[in-house]
């Protein structure tokens, strides 16, 4: 789909649903002898793990642990940056070893975010296997990255930003296309 700068491509009750379609989805591709866990990339990931956790629970009565994990270090355009990085603490209190990492993220765009995350993740230990569930898959790719599942799929040109935002952190939910 290819929404108009300004618009919402998905309001708070749309997000809603997508959030338990997205929970439904990885039900399906996640075998039963998988032991799952969330790892939401810093910042935006984490609390849309935290929520997709609690659907899972609800689905399925298991507890899915959630963790989060900062890319900042690992950026590569790290050098680039004005001034100090802001790092924020990584936290996996829980072994990697033979689950299935899930990492979370609040949009794909280049896949330059998700390279640093399997980085990072790495540092922390060697999974089973790692998928990738994203909120908003848009357009402009640069690395050869792709969701495993995604709530929308948006097609936006250069000079557009998809931002999705999360009760959590600005007061209400929704996906919407911004001109930068």
């Amino acid at each position: 789909m290819s929404p108009a700068p300004g618009t919402c491509p998905m309001d708070p009750g749309q997000m809603e649903s997508t959030l338990r379609q997205m929970a439904a989805d990885l039900i399906a591709q996640v075998g039963p002898q998988e032991e799952l866990v969330l790892l939401g990339i810093r910042s935006r990931g984490l609390p849309l793990a935290e929520r997709l956790a609690t659907l899972l629970r609800a689905s399925t009565g298991a507890q899915v642990p959630v963790g989060s994990l900062d890319i900042t270090l690992y950026r590569d355009d790290l050098t680039e940056m004005v001034g100090s990085p802001i790092v924020r603490p990584t936290e996996i209190p829980f072994s990697l070893k033979d689950r299935t990492v899930v990492l979370v993220d609040d949009v794909l765009y280049t896949g330059r975010t998700v390279r640093a995350a399997l980085d990072a993740l790495l540092d922390h230990g060697r999974p089973h296997r790692v998928m990738l569930v994203v909120m908003a898959d848009r357009s402009g790719r640069e690395l050869p990255i792709q969701a495993d599942i995604a709530g929308v799929r948006v097609e936006v040109p250069k000079g557009h930003r998809v931002s999705v935002r999360m009760k959590e952190l600005d007061g209400e939910d929704g996906v919407t296309v911004e001109t930068c």
